[in-house]
């Protein structure tokens, strides 16, 4: 059964704004069809009261007897689905959710977000939004979440008494910017596997082609429009098929198993997605053991190429991605040995064309400017947004000496976005405790490449079973 606020629903007109209706029976809910966007051409809105592809509705958590623990709000506003949670016995403050990246399909959706049981017991209100987009939209998602404000005094008729905001994946990225663009709203923040690094995080996904093609002596191209790149890719696909066997064998299986150049070309990766570290073995055979559509022949890494997009990344005018500067290492060892002096003379170059935008348009920038206490988690083996997104955001901090105001965790996963609810419920936790209190929370020495080697590196942190990660154990 949907419970239905006492004083109000909300319903879609056609010209997208909002109609105040009067009060309903609880009732079953029937899941409605995609609507069209106001704001998007071409796009769908799905039904916020029903979970996406399911007909699971949107109701109120429950305790054990079977009586509603909260109320719950659905709609759609400004083009985008909105949800929010309500306890019965609120503590006032709320909690604002970004979800991550969902690619570049038509139609918007909102779904809860991972703690929502946790936040529910432990007092805390939630809103989340589906955006307005989908696609790599961080603008669209740091001001369609900061309108849950407005829309949550309106459904709920009552007033937080303080903020926060989280989010994973992409989902981080916006909060970090969130909490940059709408300074002195929010008490503390919490991204989770976040694109902490904005462009950087492209320019990961063009170092692990580049130097595969460059230690397999591939001539890879970067096509100059998407057209272009386009075009290239079955060239490209070719190319790679060409190229995996001198890397080793068993890729797209659970038995990858790397050459002396393959284990060469992990290095290198290693180097770049945040220094020696435990678990690299597991982590590079995780994320070579599937592919990636539309290249689902290859490995992952290899379909994340930016050559094939012309580094636009689907939202951003010009390239984003670049390795001019780039010094490509095999180990910790900042000298270089004659195989990395080989390596960047025959590593493919490529020159950006546009850079992190200051404002909310194209890939906006993050600043390391947060001004408030974050708090943030990271997979150290997750390769699709890499464990350096904390290391770069860390140096960023610190050099607005404002590095007593994060505090990064290192999880033994490989997986994105793969923590278990321990993990992220102590995280939120501390957090809270930190803003209430002003004690700073523990957290590891990402930036120490001494610290981040130690084969016990991520094992303070980690709680519950991670089984796609291998390293020495704890």
């Amino acid at each position: 059964m949907r419970l239905r606020p006492a004083a109000l629903t909300l319903a879609l007109v056609a010209s997208g704004t909002l109609a105040l209706a009067g009060p309903a029976a609880a009732e079953p809910v029937a899941c409605a069809a995609p609507v069209p966007s106001p704001t998007q051409t071409g796009y769908t809105i799905a039904d916020p009261n029903c979970d996406f592809g399911t007909t699971t509705p949107f109701a109120p958590l429950t305790d054990e007897k079977g009586r509603a623990i909260s109320r719950v709000f659905a709609g759609i506003a400004g083009g985008s689905a909105y949800r929010i949670e309500v306890p019965r016995h609120w503590n006032h403050e709320l909690v604002l959710f970004a979800h991550g990246f969902r690619g570049n399909g038509t139609t918007v959706w909102v779904d809860n977000p991972t703690l929502r049981q946790f936040y529910v017991a432990q007092g805390f209100a939630w809103a989340a939004s589906s955006y307005q987009t989908n696609g790599y939209d961080v603008g669209h998602g740091v001001t369609d979440t900061h309108a849950l404000t407005g829309l949550f005094r309106q459904v709920t008729r009552d007033h937080p008494r303080r903020l926060y905001m989280t989010g994973l994946s992409m989902g981080g990225h916006i909060t970090a910017a969130e909490i940059e663009h709408y300074r002195g709203e929010f008490a503390g923040a919490m991204p989770y596997c976040g694109v902490l690094g904005d462009t950087a995080l492209f320019d990961t996904f063009l170092d692990a082609n580049a130097t595969a093609a460059a230690l397999t002596h591939t001539a890879i191209r970067f096509p100059a429009t998407v057209a272009e790149g386009q075009a290239y890719a079955p060239v490209f696909d070719q190319q790679v098929l060409g190229l995996l066997p001198q890397l080793g064998t068993g890729f797209l299986t659970p038995n990858v198993q790397l050459s002396t150049v393959g284990k060469q070309w992990q290095a290198a990766v290693e180097q770049r997605t945040g220094g020696t570290r435990p678990g690299i073995d597991s982590a590079m055979a995780f994320w070579n053991g599937f592919g990636f559509a539309p290249l689902t022949n290859i490995p992952f890494l290899f379909g994340l190429y930016p050559g094939l997009s012309a580094g636009t990344i689907g939202i951003a005018p010009g390239n984003v991605t670049g390795n001019v500067r780039t010094v490509y290492q095999l180990d910790g060892d900042p000298a270089l040995s004659p195989a990395e002096r080989t390596l960047n003379a025959e590593v493919l170059r490529v020159a950006p064309t546009a850079d992190p935008s200051p404002d909310l348009t194209g890939i906006p920038a993050v600043n390391g400017d947060p001004r408030i206490p974050v708090l943030s988690l990271h997979d150290i083996g997750d390769l699709f947004v890499p464990f350096s997104m904390e290391q770069i955001y860390a140096h960023e901090v610190a050099a607005r000496h404002q590095s007593r105001l994060f505090v990064s965790r290192a999880i033994r996963g490989n997986a994105h976005c793969g923590f278990t609810q321990a993990e992220l419920q102590r995280g939120f936790t501390d957090l809270v405790r930190w803003v209430r209190t002003g004690h700073r929370p523990p957290g590891d020495d990402i930036l120490n490449p001494r610290a981040v080697a130690r084969p016990t590196f991520g094992c303070r942190f980690t709680d519950g079973d991670h089984p796609e990660f291998a390293g020495p154990p704890c």
